[in-house]
């Protein structure tokens, strides 16, 4: 029985980054070895064992044969006589076939080494288009590493086309889709995901409400960048910038999906896309199956963020209705930072004050520390409920 230290850790340690979780494949073990040895297993399709110390994952080396459940790829398959080499074969990319030996021995049958100096990501084989979720992983390295100048190797692009043309993306799980999505979202700069998505024509495939913002026009006076899709990248890129909360960065990619539903009569306007887009992204993330928190707060987000950009112009009922929709402060805090996104995600906004963030919150606070001495003599019911309404109003008034 060999083990070797394979994937995310070897690759980041060489490329100099720090490395979080490790992960090991073991050549010529039986689950029951692994089962004596006091390891854990975990996981149905292939088997995949805890150590009983570190936690850390052992799988047993594995390859790809025929499908026997109807799927239309192949399948994993572990087996004692599966070779080192012969697992490598089967992952995604070059500098994921890379294995150290417990001895500290390199094995890279693929040239990924070769491939991290030159910052190139290249699938290993054709079996790359067996598997297309690697299209979503991809796309994500490429948010992952892009900054420090990685590209994607020419033949490996044209392959995600051809995978993202003949329909495989449409087999992927919508969990599988979602999980990808959340995990750019949880990167420093989670835009060229979305960007290679789009190069490769997995976007279109995938979501589809994205992909159709792309040449749609927007008013040139207040989005000197005019183009919809253009603004989404930007405004995902300014919440990044802002924020690191996953919510924050999917509610600003998607607060304009309205407007790639617009009537083209009425274009560049795009009047009602506040309320088109909330109906969009209930369809997306049903389809997507993404949690709840995150649909409730960019549906919101998608409803009532031009309200926050023209705040100076509402009334106290309107604001009230607004705190009402997000209500916890930390709903509050985010919508405003998605509204900010939005303002500065424009050509030559970017280094622009928001000073509508730090009002609206001087009247989320007012409306919350509202004196409710008065209303404890009251008997309990819709009249309570209506003289604390009262005065949330009032004290909104107050400081507008």
């Amino acid at each position: 029985m060999e083990i070797y230290l394979v994937g995310g850790a070897l690759r980041d340690r060489l490329l100099g980054l720090p490395v979080k979780e490790r992960d090991y494949v073991v050549v010529g073990a039986t689950p029951q070895m692994m089962l004596e040895r006091g390891f854990k297993q975990v996981g149905k399709d292939f088997p995949v064992f805890l150590h009983p110390q570190t936690s850390e994952e052992y799988a047993l080396a594995r390859t790809l044969r025929n499908p026997v459940s109807g799927s239309r790829f192949p399948e994993p398959h572990a087996d004692p006589d599966v070779t080192l080499k012969e697992d490598l074969a089967r992952r995604d990319l070059t500098i994921n076939a890379i294995a150290e030996s417990e001895a500290g021995e390199i094995f890279d049958p693929f040239q990924g080494r070769r491939d991290l100096q030159a910052k190139c990501l290249r699938h290993v084989s054709p079996a790359f288009s067996e598997d297309p979720v690697r299209v979503l992983r991809v796309a994500r390295f490429m948010a992952k590493y892009g900054d420090l100048g990685f590209q994607i190797a020419a033949e490996t692009l044209s392959l995600m086309r051809e995978i993202s043309t003949a329909g495989s993306l449409e087999t992927v799980a919508p969990e599988r889709v979602w999980q990808e999505l959340e995990k750019s979202l949880l990167l420093p700069n989670p835009t060229p995901f979305i960007e290679t998505l789009r190069q490769c024509g997995a976007l279109a495939a995938l979501f589809p409400e994205l992909d159709c913002l792309w040449g749609v026009p927007q008013p040139p006076r207040w989005h000197p960048e005019i183009d919809t899709g253009l603004h989404t990248l930007m405004a995902l890129a300014m919440a990044a910038r802002l924020s690191d909360d996953p919510l924050v960065r999917f509610a600003a990619l998607t607060h304009d999906l309205g407007k790639g539903d617009t009537s083209a009569e009425i274009l560049p306007s795009h009047h009602g896309h506040e309320g088109r887009g909330a109906r969009i992204i209930r369809l997306l993330c049903e389809r997507l199956r993404v949690p709840t928190h995150y649909r409730l707060l960019a549906e919101r987000c998608a409803t009532y963020h031009g309200h926050i950009h023209r705040l100076d112009d509402l009334r106290p009922g309107t604001v009230l209705k607004v705190l009402d929709a997000f209500r916890q402060p930390e709903n509050v805090t985010r919508f405003l930072l998605v509204c900010e996104a939005d303002y500065r995600g424009r050509g030559g906004f970017e280094a622009r004050p928001y000073p509508q963030a730090a009002r609206f919150n001087g009247l989320f606070h007012a409306a919350t520390q509202i004196d409710k001495g008065e209303l404890k003599r009251m008997k309990p019911g819709k009249a309570v409920g209506e003289a604390i309404r009262v005065l949330r109003l009032e004290a909104i008034k107050a400081v507008m």
